[in-house]
């Protein structure tokens, strides 16, 4: 069986005439976490827009377990593809429950009237899985950010996508929540999907990410294991600083060193 999710072909991605990626060759597979890591303006958020169908390329293409993306429905792309885009985020008087049960609206959930079964256990398990059953009755704007964060990552998660796409989402978290995020995505993986989630901590993806893919000068400068592709010098080179690698558990932990 072809585990392939998704795939990248000779993606050309520019903006105003300026290069963001040139000539990107990726295949994700479904019951992985691959972490897209690389320097600032180095093209993460514009190859995970691109992978969720939100920005057309310049050139090349991205395909759903064979199909163009671009052929695809609209609905059959957004049920098959959770994204939360970076510093994702509700501010109006929502109850918590119902931001969750947009994530159901690609399935044909009907908002207006009492949700089907189907839907209204989907949004209740995605609560669970971020504990957020406590705050479900409680309106968004009264909410901390941390706690918004994890409605937002809910709606996502009640999609139920055999595709999930996030980014960032772990910025401006503390500690405790940023190892549970982390924990929910690999848990995304075991059930199946295909988990592809941008970060800046490269300690939290070599920890958590199954496969790390460094972007630099619009390539790709690396792929593989953590241990392959945080290798001494090649993200020295990417990100134009020296790295000491520290070893805890046998997990790599870069440290930024010095320029």
């Amino acid at each position: 069986m072809n585990k392939t999710a998704l795939t990248v072909r000779g993606l050309v991605s520019r903006r105003e005439h300026a290069v963001v990626l040139d000539g990107i060759d990726l295949a994700f597979e479904s019951g992985q976490v691959t972490a897209i890591v690389g320097p600032n303006g180095a093209g993460k958020t514009t190859l995970l827009r691109h992978l969720a169908g939100l920005d057309a390329p310049t050139a090349g293409r991205v395909e759903l377990r064979g199909q163009p993306l671009a052929s695809l429905a609209p609905a059959l792309r957004a049920s098959s593809i959770a994204y939360l885009p970076q510093a994702a985020s509700a501010y109006w008087p929502l109850r918590a429950r119902d931001l969750v049960a947009l994530g159901r609206l690609p399935h044909g959930a009907d908002l207006s009237r009492p949700l089907r079964i189907q839907d209204a256990d989907a949004v209740q398990r995605a609560l669970e899985r971020v504990d957020g059953v406590g705050l479900a009755d409680r309106p968004i704007d009264t909410m901390s950010q941390g706690e918004r964060a994890r409605m937002m990552m809910a709606r996502a998660l009640a999609t139920e996508a055999s595709v999930f796409l996030a980014d960032e989402p772990v910025a401006s978290l503390d500690p405790a929540y940023a190892l549970e995020t982390m924990g929910i995505l690999r848990a995304e993986a075991a059930r199946g999907a295909c988990v592809i989630v941008v970060l800046h901590d490269l300690g939290l993806a070599a920890r958590f990410a199954d496969r790390i893919v460094v972007l630099a000068n619009h390539k790709v400068a690396a792929d593989g294991p953590p241990g392959v592709a945080l290798a001494a010098g090649v993200i020295d080179s990417a990100y134009g600083v020296t790295f000491r690698l520290l070893t805890v558990d046998g997990i790599p932990q870069p440290v930024a060193w010095e320029r």
